[in-house]
């Protein structure tokens, strides 16, 4: 039976025992009581939400898009103001004008996207904004470093405060951002989506650091879509859904199929039916040879060659920054550099071809940055889904374009692929972020393309939409397309893959065919660098 510790409008003075010795009412760190968050246009984010976090645990809060939970995240840190409640820290209650605030008040939050500055150092960036002087006038760089290596000693981090930012590894630049919470004292500490862009293996040091965190008191609020992490992490979980608590539950009394029930109102279906897929002989319908681009000498991609056939999903596995980026641009003609090598698709030979071209040629593309690249975020649901299909005979009436026909269209696309939205005129900018991947995979569909790139198809989305993004792939595969799946998310190139290859620093480092008995921890150490497959063994993924 599922006990429920917190939930909206009841006491949240319940005790909890946790580990030996337990906890009671003075171990709560920071209380929100019945709060509220509505904006000026009417949007209600939050309702009565009611939910303590303890000293000395990790909480992690989960939702959908949309749930509430950034807006909540931004109300503790001072970032947002509560429209009405209450929020209590360390006995008072508080009301911060500011992050500034929160940071002094010993608040501190790591976001998704590091807040790092290339050019400094790790001991720059650590104190920045509260540098030791010398004199009261200049900065104490020898403090600096020494105070700097001091913190990381504290805690365990293995990292050379004298480095520039721009040249350490992502797993090291998320330890700088801890390290500039540690340095301003923060007692609760608030990590968004921690390890979208880890290794396995960087994952689990992560994990034992946190653990060493909460042995030494610091609370810590987990926000992450990764269940299984955070099964693995927490003592309580908060679910939140449609901007109200879902209450907050014992690790040990919720296991994922419940929680998943939870935050999306139903059981999760995520299994694919096999017997619709076309298991016809294979045909090659993307060809990429030898690709090649030089920045400054230095290989960015390195002779990257691979093929991606009918009916399948070939799987591209690696941290992000070594290469996926300029593989995918360089194949769909986004590049800036010019590229060495050879894309074929269908056997036509497209490296010179515009993107229009290799459109038309049958290609479509799913982009990492739905915001940035994918959409125009002024721009209506409409404008943005016929985007790329404009000048079908379709949608035109002579030189003009036909209004209703784009209408009727785009109202199909929404119902087709349940898009939670008012109209096909609203401003695609106003959807939560599932709602604004739903678009652009129905506009990319909606071509019927031979092969589709998806870059990180279901980054920062729920569980809800990445389900339905996951069976929209299953089905173009199934329906004989090729799909060329490019993830920072391990367990989304596991789950869906039927081939995988693995980059580090430019370079494709291995590639398994055969998937059976393959392990987080196998892929994690070709990810790290550690290991890599011989040029034999890498030929098959052209030639498979």
């Amino acid at each position: 039976m599922i006990r429920i510790l917190n939930r909206p409008r009841t006491n949240p003075s319940i005790r909890f025992s946790k580990r030996k010795g337990g906890f009671d009412l003075d171990d709560v760190i920071l209380n929100l009581e019945k709060i509220t968050k509505v904006y000026h246009n009417g949007v209600v984010a939050n309702r009565d939400i009611t939910v303590d976090f303890r000293k000395g645990e990790i909480h992690s809060i989960v939702g959908e898009n949309g749930a509430g939970k950034s807006t909540l995240m931004k109300i503790i840190f001072g970032i947002e103001a509560p429209s009405a409640g209450t929020v209590t820290y360390k006995g008072q209650p508080v009301r911060f004008q500011s992050s500034m605030d929160a940071i002094e008040a010993g608040i501190g939050m790591v976001h998704q996207h590091f807040m790092l500055m290339p050019s400094f150092t790790v001991a720059q960036s650590i104190i920045l904004g509260l540098e030791p002087k010398k004199s009261g006038l200049f900065v104490d760089m020898k403090q600096a470093i020494h105070d700097t290596s001091e913190l990381a000693k504290k805690y365990n981090f293995d990292i050379d405060v004298t480095k520039k930012i721009g040249d350490l590894p992502v797993s090291a630049k998320q330890k700088v951002e801890i390290l500039k919470t540690l340095y301003r004292k923060a007692d609760v500490i608030i990590l968004d989506e921690p390890t979208s862009v880890l290794t396995p293996q960087e994952t689990e040091t992560l994990f034992e650091e946190l653990a060493k965190f909460r042995e030494m008191g610091h609370t810590i609020l987990f926000i992450s879509h990764k269940l299984g992490e955070v099964k693995q992490i927490s003592d309580r979980i908060t679910v939140m859904r449609g901007g109200e608590s879902g209450g907050t539950y014992r690790n040990e009394d919720v296991d994922i199929a419940m929680l998943t029930e939870l935050i999306i109102g139903r059981k999760l279906v995520s299994s694919y039916d096999e017997s619709k897929r076309d298991i016809s002989p294979r045909e090659q319908v993307l060809r990429v040879e030898h690709l090649d681009i030089r920045s400054r000498d230095k290989a960015v991609l390195d002779e990257i060659s691979f093929a991606v056939n009918r009916g399948e999903i070939l799987g591209v596995a690696g941290v992000q920054g070594n290469g996926q980026d300029e593989m995918v641009r360089a194949i769909v003609g986004l590049s800036d550099s010019r590229a060495g090598g050879k894309v074929s698709l269908n056997g036509a030979d497209v490296t010179d071809f515009s993107i229009k071209k290799r459109r038309k040629a049958g290609l479509a593309y799913i982009p990492e940055d739905r915001m940035l690249t994918g959409t125009a975020g002024a721009a209506s649901i409409a404008d943005n889904i016929i985007s790329t299909y404009f000048d079908r005979d379709s949608l035109n009436k002579g030189p003009l374009m036909h209004g209703k026909a784009i209408h009727d269209e785009t109202k199909r696309l929404i119902g087709q692929f349940s898009i939670k939205a008012e109209s096909p005129k609203q401003r695609i900018s106003s959807l939560s972020g599932g709602n604004i991947q739903k678009v652009v995979v129905a506009r990319e569909t909606n071509t019927k393309p031979l092969c589709m790139i998806a870059e990180q198809p279901t980054n920062g989305i729920d569980i809800g939409s990445s389900e339905f993004i996951h069976k929209q792939l299953i089905e173009m595969r199934n329906d004989s397309a090729g799909i060329l799946l490019v993830s920072a998310d391990l367990d989304e190139v596991m789950s869906m893959s039927d081939r995988i290859l693995v980059m580090y620093a430019g370079k494709v480092v291995a590639y398994f065919k055969d998937l059976k008995g393959l392990t987080r921890a196998n892929l994690g150490k070709y990810m790290l660098g550690l290991e890599t497959q011989s040029p034999a063994e890498l030929e098959g993924a052209l030639n498979d």
